[in-house]
């Protein structure tokens, strides 16, 4: 079975992601659910998936890694890809996108929101678990500014998820690994670029947090996301990222740059029969600057709840405004995203591949895991019962593409 029939698959049956390992089937998560596809896909069905996505140029990287993050439109849907190594082979994690142009309306967002990207300097940082929309919400927000004011946007990403087409802004999207040799660079290049908007897909190491920081209070408008379960939570993450003696200074500069702070969870809507977006929404007032200069984390829940006038939403807040709400927007299967054409992959032509983002440290590394040839992938009508393993092998990947590809 291919990437592309799979894929296709997975649209048509509403899921958000697929997963591909050796010796099991392929699994599908619709509306928050796993759910296995068909038969057992053996160890070489999945090599040659990754020896055509990944370009010839960046597969010595790959080997040296041991995954891969891209980006692709396949069957008219744009996903983005985590291709890694395992104990049985080669698997693959595939986030399948928005397959319509997002924007805040679309994505069944509070219209409050658009007012957030209304100022021209600060941080609005977007939070929640992995997997609950963060990507869509922040593209829905470059969106609003895209269609109705003439800024110029740079976006850095790993890998680019949604691509725009320049309406009213002027957009520039660069992809750390292949525009970009990380994060951190990538921030500092911008800021010599004439930017008044700043994207930063992703916050996780605290110098990108630092360099973040800096570009927001240096009269730019910085949209980025963390890692939280809630709002509280993200601006401890955030400031609990640095050494102690230099946490005040970096809730110094929160207090005093921060536009907002969004968490976003997702909910299944049974009478809709799709996944909604629920937020939770902080605005700094003077009390809450107050709390972060100070530390007092626990005391903005408070605020939070009581600040409804001020524009502030709790999660039972918001719940009670959904359930008002009447104008939904459901996706049809044949909408399509208005996107700008996008290079599939690799390096761009005449220039040389970059290495690999410093971010990635040699102990960080997988470590050489065994695998199995493909051979000794049982199938279903063996063991229906039993669940399918396969045992490590020696050898790592380099010893399992040579027996899979032959001498």
């Amino acid at each position: 079975m291919q990437l592309e029939s799979l894929i296709a698959t997975a649209r048509a049956q509403a899921a958000s992601d697929l997963h591909i390992e050796p010796g099991l089937p392929a699994a599908l998560r619709v509306r928050g659910t796993l759910r296995t596809l068909g038969e057992p896909l053996t160890a070489k069905a999945t090599m040659e998936m990754a020896r055509r996505m990944i370009p010839a140029e960046d597969w010595p990287r790959f080997m040296e890694r041991r995954s891969f993050d891209l980006s692709r439109t396949i069957e008219g849907v744009r996903c983005r890809i985590n291709i890694l190594q395992s104990s049985r082979g080669i698997g693959f994690a595939v986030r399948l996108l928005a397959s319509f142009q997002t924007s805040i309306d679309r994505l069944n967002l509070l219209p409050d929101l658009k007012r957030l990207v209304t100022h021209h300097n600060g941080l609005i940082l977007l939070s929640g678990p992995t997997g609950c929309g963060k990507s869509s919400t922040l593209a829905a927000l470059i969106q609003e500014i895209n269609v109705t004011d003439p800024r110029h946007i740079i976006t850095i990403e790993s890998p680019i998820e949604y691509t725009f087409r320049p309406k009213l802004a002027y957009i520039r999207q660069r992809e750390v690994g292949r525009d970009t040799p990380s994060f951190e660079q990538a921030i500092i290049d911008s800021l010599r670029e004439d930017p008044d908007v700043l994207m930063v897909g992703e916050m996780r190491e605290p110098e990108v947090m630092r360099l973040t920081l800096n570009a927001s209070e240096t009269g730019h408008l910085v949209l980025a996301t963390v890692h939280s379960s809630s709002c509280v939570e993200a601006i401890q993450r955030v400031t609990n990222a640095f050494p102690s003696d230099m946490q005040s200074a970096v809730r110094a500069q929160l207090a005093d740059c921060l536009i907002a702070v969004v968490c976003q969870r997702l909910r299944y809507r049974p009478d809709l029969k799709v996944r909604v977006p629920e937020l939770e929404i902080l605005l700094p007032n003077f009390a809450v600057k107050g709390f972060i200069r100070s530390g007092e984390f626990f005391r903005i829940i408070s605020v939070l709840e009581t600040g409804a006038e001020q524009g502030m939403w709790t999660w039972q807040r918001y719940q009670a405004w959904m359930e008002k709400k009447r104008d939904w927007h459901l996706p049809e299967a044949n909408e399509q995203a208005e996107t700008e054409p996008l290079d599939p992959g690799g390096p761009r032509p005449g220039l040389p591949a970059l290495a690999a983002s410093p971010r990635v440290a040699p102990s960080d590394r997988a470590p050489a895991g065994g695998t199995a040839p493909a051979s000794s992938s049982p199938t279903r009508a063996d063991h229906p019962n039993r669940p399918i393993e396969i045992e490590p092998e020696e050898g790592g990947l380099e010893g399992l593409i040579k027996k899979l590809e032959g001498p």
